[in-house]
């Protein structure tokens, strides 16, 4: 009897690479933005993060979904969720490299906020679930220091580099971690329509709470940063697991939400029936308290979705260098160079807005220029990159061919949670029309933005072309309508602007030509002929 069942022609798992190196951008963009000083952790969190164990983290995590239980053994509510050792080995991971707490262990402009993202970026590429949690606790920071008190009692346990999962009250806690609670079922994104109730009892800024939360993320978490109704209007409140007495605090998980991605991470709904909770921030003034935090967890949403992209094009990389047809690697064939190219070129300009926006975060309370550029550019690059995530892990799943669309492939889980980060903290229309609005409340956010990017200008006449069209026309009066195509036209220009200055002469060529000359299709892969692939796709190569 013949042997059919020879293997052979088949990629090997890419594992133990340096996957800071596979990114031709991040090194340089971390030393520019000022967070030089954390090379040698990045680069060790990204030979950790690359290792067959914590891949196989990811992998498990993501199999073994959390699990709701709302009861204990003898029908009392413990409202807690159950999850897998490789979550909580991701959560340990995370936390003892800082990714929660980095921005705030460094004073503003020594590179707390590039050093952070670079490392997220590292760590998301491999699971990006875990990150939910860390995102929210991280952005919380800002928030809670509205209320003295608050801030007292909780930030050096939210900023502990000490990874503590225990089910326990406040005072026992070496961390802790914060979610947060905005999104009701009648309102959605509109948060003033919150009918969430808080009620002050006898002792000064503390409430009872009462209502339903539609969406809270993370509900292990510590406690919550929530939106209810005060007799003042919409205020923000810190919302415990426990009680100052000790006592389970009142958060009734009703169930666990069966979501198309970021399915390691739980999100959930939840009844607040007379729950306790302080206020921070203002009376009446709740959005503009938690916008600190959905502030710092949108820039969070741009560098997932370029940690989801750099990945998923990585992926395609080894792939085709590895998987031969018709004579010759993938990888030698002019359409498939052209693809790969396009996707290199895609990702390294996510990978500049990326670190160019927290770059202004970091030196935004000492800088006006960068605090201005930040309020435009957060949304722009919020907006833009994660919406062509989506596209590039969809287009480098299929490089991979049937290999790509099973599971044993990282690439169906990249695919599945690309569409998150465009979703979260502001959906498309949401974020373009906060773009309008900074257009129209703050015309020095668009002088900044428009200055910075007039110092690129002169690279190229196609460049200067897409700038002048940036803020060509912004009439704002008829801008809702058009606020997409507004946003696009920012974020191209600022994505042009950025590579012409820090990319390669040919990364940038092909961008040039493709997406401001308009010599090009409509999907990836029509790059004009004439560009020098090997250039391009050389650079990002995964090396051990």
């Amino acid at each position: 009897m013949g042997v059919t069942h020879e293997v052979f022609n088949q990629t090997p798992p890419l594992v133990d690479y340096d996957m800071a190196g596979a990114d031709p951008l991040l090194l340089a963009a971390l030393e520019r933005e000022g967070a030089g000083w954390a090379r040698d952790q990045v680069e060790a969190l990204g030979r950790r993060m690359s290792t067959e164990e914590v891949y196989g983290w990811g992998f498990a995590a993501n199999e073994n979904e959390p699990k709701l239980r709302t009861h204990d053994r003898v029908g009392n509510r413990s409202d807690t969720v159950e999850f897998h050792p490789a979550w909580h080995n991701l959560m340990d991971l995370a936390i003892s490299n800082g990714l929660h707490s980095l921005p705030w262990e460094a004073a503003p402009g020594e590179g707390g906020f590039p050093a952070r993202a670079a490392l997220t970026f590292i760590a998301s590429q491999v699971e990006a679930g875990h990150f939910c949690p860390i995102s929210m606790t991280c952005g919380a920071i800002p928030t809670i220091r509205l209320n003295g008190k608050v801030a007292a009692e909780w930030e050096e346990k939210v900023v502990s580099r000490k990874y503590d999962p225990s089910f326990r009250s406040a005072p026992e806690k070496t961390g802790a971690l914060v979610g947060m609670g905005m999104t009701e079922k009648q309102g959605g994104s509109d948060v003033r329509a919150n009918t969430t109730n808080a009620v002050p009892t006898a002792t000064d800024g503390e409430y009872r709470i009462t209502g339903h939360k539609w969406f809270m993320s993370a509900p292990m978490c510590d406690a919550f940063l929530v939106l209810a109704q005060a007799p003042g209007g919409l205020s923000c409140f810190l919302v415990p697991r426990f009680t100052p007495d000790g006592q389970v605090n009142s958060l009734r998980l009703q169930r666990l939400k069966d979501k198309l991605g970021n399915r390691s991470n739980a999100s959930s709904e939840v009844e607040f029936e007379d729950a306790w909770g302080v206020m921070v921030g203002d009376e009446g003034r709740g959005v503009a308290a938690i916008i600190e935090m959905v502030a710092h967890t949108r820039l969070d949403c741009v560098t997932g979705s370029a940690a989801l992209m750099r990945q998923a094009v990585t992926q395609a990389i080894h792939h085709t260098r590895h998987r031969s047809a018709f004579g010759s690697p993938l990888i030698a064939k002019p359409l498939m160079r052209n693809v790969l190219a396009d996707l290199e070129v895609e990702t390294e300009a996510a990978v500049l807005l990326m670190m160019r926006v927290a770059g202004s975060f970091d030196r935004s309370p000492l800088d006006d220029h960068e605090d201005l550029v930040k309020r435009l550019l957060t949304p722009v690059a919020k907006y833009w990159v994660t919406k062509r995530c989506s596209e590039v892990t969809r287009e480098a799943m299929e490089c991979l061919g049937g290999n790509g669309y099973v599971e044993e492939s990282i690439m169906p889980r990249l695919y599945r949670e690309s569409p998150v980060n465009a979703i979260w903290e502001g959906s498309g229309n949401v974020i373009a029309l906060d773009v309008v609005r900074v257009l129209a409340r703050e015309p020095a956010c668009v002088k900044a933005l428009h200055n910075e990017l007039d110092e690129a200008r002169g690279h190229d006449s196609r460049l200067d072309r897409a700038i002048d069209l940036a803020f060509e026309n912004l009439d704002i009066g008829e801008a809702e309508a058009g606020a997409r195509i507004i946003t696009e036209r920012m974020a191209l220009a600022a994505s042009g602007a950025l590579l012409a200055r820090h990319a390669s002469p040919e990364v940038y060529e092909a961008f040039a030509a493709s997406r401001l000359d308009g010599n090009r299709g409509h999907l990836f892969g029509t790059l004009p002929p004439g560009l020098d692939f090997e250039a391009i796709i050389e650079p990002a190569i995964p090396g051990a």
